[in-house]
């Protein structure tokens, strides 16, 4: 009577390269797929936790609309002003253009516009040193920031600017004085040149130096699948 052609049955004290050791998570060496290569700690990490990245959000989200303040300090200092002049026709004040060709109130919106893109890439790049992971609530807080701080540069640098009462600034200088016409805003479209900006100049940061997802285990360098006996799967 002949003997079954089976393995004995491994020994209960079995070392990590025991070859009769069973099958395992493809990720723990000598578990059926051992791995010869080092282990990147970071495989399987979703980053800092959703908790953590929204509380980052919040606080971008602050920091960058707090910007706004000197969006609109400086758009009220650099913006070129509009020359009124008043007079007086028929006994009542009248105000008008002293240059009705003039291009200032086109610098006005177009000041704005250069400042807000020049604010959103320092916040973008700021944002990405800060943290070089990207993340939806991040890139949420930029244009959300950003939209924000426009608003408050906007409502600064009319509230800095000459008064709107044009007809009461006419009488106070006089009749045929130049004075400045209220600071505001055309285009409105400039509002959402700093959250645009910001967003790109982030997504390309993030596109072409952020981290990179690491491969699994058993796609790195010297890791190769065995069976349960240790011989090679084809």
């Amino acid at each position: 009577m002949t003997a079954p052609l089976t393995p004995p049955p491994p020994p209960r004290d079995q070392s990590p390269h025991d070859p009769w050791q069973p099958p395992g998570d493809p990720g723990t060496p000598g578990a059926g797929y051992p791995v010869h290569g080092p282990q990147d700690a970071s495989y399987g990490a979703d980053g800092p936790g959703m908790k953590t990245e929204l509380i980052e959000a919040v606080v971008a989200t602050v920091v960058v609309a707090l910007g706004g303040v000197l969006l609109g300090l400086l758009w009220w200092w650099l913006a070129p002003h509009v020359p009124l002049v008043g007079d007086v026709v028929d006994k009542s004040w009248v105000v008008y253009l002293k240059d009705s060709e003039g291009e200032q109130a086109v610098g006005v919106d177009g000041t704005f516009t250069l400042l807000a893109v020049g604010f959103g890439v320092l916040s973008a790049l700021a944002a990405f040193l800060l943290r070089r992971r990207g993340g939806v609530p991040l890139v949420v807080a930029l244009t959300v920031g950003g939209l924000l701080a426009s608003l408050l540069a906007w409502r600064l640098g009319m509230w800095l600017g000459p008064t709107k009462d044009v007809l009461a600034h006419a009488k106070s200088v006089g009749k045929g004085v130049t004075f400045s016409a209220p600071l505001k805003l055309g285009a409105k479209g400039a509002l959402l040149a700093w959250s645009v900006a910001a967003l790109v100049v982030h997504l390309g940061l993030t596109a072409l130096f952020g981290p990179r997802d690491p491969e699994p285990p058993y796609l790195q360098q010297g890791a190769v699948p065995t069976d349960g006996y240790g011989a090679p799967l084809s």
